[in-house]
């Protein structure tokens, strides 16, 4: 969504304060899988790109080295298997009811990944207030010539979004909607997550492992986010 199409939020006496409720993507809206593996799939080269999740979650890559990597395997992506990737993949239920309910309660709903913006923001068609995802070079509809590879630029590592990111992103989405920092709900199942979970008041892990486990104030485990959005909601 455009920026100038949102409404700022702005608090009414004796209402509740809104809140913004931010989303991680690999491993929470997606259900044990990632954006990078879903379109790895698509091109044949998933075990390759699993060796890479793993040693990035070990500490062996850093974000952009992953990117970098990523993209050297994905020299026939176009934006037709992206989209292939993105409508196959193993989503929660209930994302579109979720973030409807959000609104309609004139709160706001948020997605920051360091997966591929590409992919992040189709999550706006949902109904996503906002969408962050790392910069990675644009895909095309359809390689020029049947012979270039995707990329057709470069890799900038400087887009490349770090767990750190996400807090700053939060910061600005904050001011963006008119939010306080202690008004926010944080949604995620990992390491990239942890920083914004120690920043937040309420958090919920979604089928999480020990990186955030211990930092959480709910847990769920299971396939749907009305389940997991309910445990924050509040009664109407």
């Amino acid at each position: 969504m455009d920026p100038a199409q949102r409404t700022r939020t702005r608090p009414v006496p004796g209402r509740r304060r809104p809140r913004l409720h931010l989303f991680d993507l690999d491993g929470t809206l997606l259900y044990g899988s990632a954006a990078a593996v879903e379109i790895s799939q698509q091109l044949g080269v998933e075990r390759e790109i699993r060796q890479l999740e793993a040693a990035f979650a070990a500490g062996g890559l850093t974000p952009p080295q992953f990117a970098a990597r990523a993209c050297a395997l994905w020299t026939e992506l176009t934006d037709e298997i992206v989209h292939a990737a993105f409508d196959g993949a193993p989503w929660l239920a209930g994302i579109r009811e979720v973030w409807a309910r959000i609104r309609a309660d004139g709160e706001h709903c948020a997605v920051i990944s360091l997966s591929p913006d590409f992919f992040v923001r189709r999550l706006q068609e949902w109904g996503a207030d906002a969408t962050h995802g790392s910069h990675w070079p644009e895909v095309p509809r359809a390689m020029p010539n049947g012979g270039t590879k995707y990329p057709l630029r470069p890799l900038d590592p400087s887009g490349i979004l770090s767990p750190g990111s996400k807090v700053k992103i939060a910061g600005q989405l904050c001011a963006e909607f008119g939010v306080r920092a202690q008004d926010c709900v944080a949604y995620g199942d990992s390491m990239s997550d942890a920083a914004l979970f120690a920043t937040v008041p309420v958090s919920v892990a979604v089928n999480a492992d020990h990186h955030v486990r211990s930092l959480a104030s709910h847990h769920y485990n299971g396939r749907d986010l009305r389940e997991a959005y309910g445990l924050v909601s509040r009664p109407r």
